[in-house]
């Protein structure tokens, strides 16, 4: 009995060892007792652990390609047919030309018409003497002499006032008798006698009328014109898989095996459920290592399980069992 109790010990100060959040929880100071979790039975043992927060995996149809159309051109449909094409058009033909048929007339024409001889009779001139005043006649004074001269300063000196005759020359010039004129004699016209054709009967042109020429050639004539067909195409949809966030992650007291009620056999059994789920726990020995708590932890968090201590949810998704 000492050694299993001493074996149960190791088992349990191991595990604390090794878990991350029960270290913690002994570094921090004690709570106060109405934190504690409550109608709890003797033997049992609680932590407060963190649950992961809870994720609901939803499918759902997103439009991967949006509905479009295709459009396919139907081509024109021809056929072959016979036609008859005009080559050349009706109409008429010259068949004979009746010349036109003239008289000979003869009429007065003027060969130069009425017109005038203009001549020139010349100014006649003569020769006349004018006589122009070069200077006009004046007055002026002169000395003169009398029975009383001048002897000394004293006495007057005699001046006369005499007349100075005008001054003439006498020039030739050229003077109009009769001036230039200008004599018009008519002239009278001049007449001829001419020969001309003059129009009896004009010319006559007798036609005959031409049938219209035809020529059968094979053309291709349409029958639909072309088409455009617009087919649908539907849209094009592809399923997306997502994780939708259900409840938050929250810390929160839950039952959990410790050195009251784990035991090496309940260590062994959770070794092999480890084991058998593909998680590697180690060396089976019933001792709770690291690699044991490493492989409890990996298995919680691949399952969404509180993470923090070996809760008996843990255990219940293992399948095993503790004996009360």
């Amino acid at each position: 009995m000492p050694q299993l109790r001493l074996t149960a010990l190791a088992v349990t100060t191991a595990f604390w060892a090794l878990s991350a959040l029960p270290v913690a929880a002994q570094d921090a100071p004690a709570m106060p007792r109405d934190n504690f979790p409550v109608n709890v039975k003797p033997g049992e043992c609680y932590a407060r652990v963190v649950s992961p927060p809870r994720f609901e995996t939803r499918t759902e149809k997103v439009l991967a390609k949006a509905e479009t159309e295709r459009i396919e051109i139907i081509p024109a449909r021809y056929e072959t047919v016979e036609e008859q094409l005009l080559v050349k058009p009706a109409g008429k033909k010259i068949a004979e030309i009746i010349p036109p048929v003239y008289r000979v007339v003869e009429d007065r024409v003027i060969v130069k018409g009425p017109s005038e001889k203009i001549e020139e009779i010349p100014a006649v001139y003569q020769i006349v003497e004018d006589t122009q005043l070069v200077k006009p006649a004046t007055t002026e004074w002169k000395k003169g002499r009398g029975p009383i001269e001048k002897y000394d300063g004293l006495t007057g000196e005699i001046m006369c006032l005499v007349t100075v005759p005008a001054e003439y020359r006498t020039v030739k010039k050229r003077v109009v008798v009769t001036p230039a004129q200008i004599k018009r004699t008519p002239i009278p016209a001049e007449y001829g006698t001419i020969q001309r054709q003059e129009l009896v009967k004009p010319a006559e042109v007798r036609e005959v009328e031409t049938p219209a020429e035809y020529k059968t050639v094979r053309t291709q004539r349409m029958v639909s014109p072309a088409q455009e067909e617009r087919i649908p195409i539907p849209a094009e949809y592809q399923t997306v898989t997502s994780q939708v966030l259900v409840s938050e992650g929250t810390a929160e007291w839950k039952s959990i095996l410790c050195e009251t009620n784990t035991t090496p056999g309940v260590v062994l059994e959770i070794q092999r459920a480890l084991l058998a789920k593909g998680y590697n726990p180690g060396k089976i020995d019933g001792v709770l290592g690291r690699d044991t708590a490493d492989a409890i932890s990996a298995f919680q968090k691949a399952n969404g399980l509180a993470t923090g201590g070996l809760t008996m949810d843990t255990l219940d998704k293992l399948g095993v069992r503790t004996r009360g």
